[in-house]
């Protein structure tokens, strides 16, 4: 598992195109919290399952679902990571893929007040 750079966006902005790194195989992580976003390329030709573990349970046993989000061939999406997704014992994002050939990943988070 990789662990994911979060790219502070500066007031003056910032260039997005040349922070990508290819997905890792046996997954990554990230951090999470208010602003921060996972932005995924998928070039290959056949749409890619990224999912975002949830590490919450409701009543003391009963677990939150994971987030799923699927990339179409050839698109591009945005996924917010919220603290939902932060694993208390890592304090980050565990990240899988269906697919990472021609996926590229980033990790963004915009300054807060």
């Amino acid at each position: 598992m990789a662990a994911l750079t979060t790219n502070v966006v500066p007031l003056a902005g910032l260039r997005r195109d040349d922070k990508f790194t290819a997905a890792a195989g046996g997954g990554d992580d990230c951090a999470t919290g208010a602003g921060v976003e996972l932005a995924v390329k998928n070039g290959s030709g056949s749409s890619v399952t990224v999912t975002l573990a949830t590490p919450e349970t409701v009543d003391g046993d009963l677990s939150v679902q994971d987030r799923a989000v699927a990339v179409p061939a050839g698109g591009e999406m945005t996924i917010p990571v919220t603290d939902r997704y932060r694993n208390p014992s890592t304090g980050r994002c565990a990240i899988t893929y269906s697919a990472v050939t021609s996926v590229t990943v980033a990790v963004f988070r915009g300054l807060t007040s």
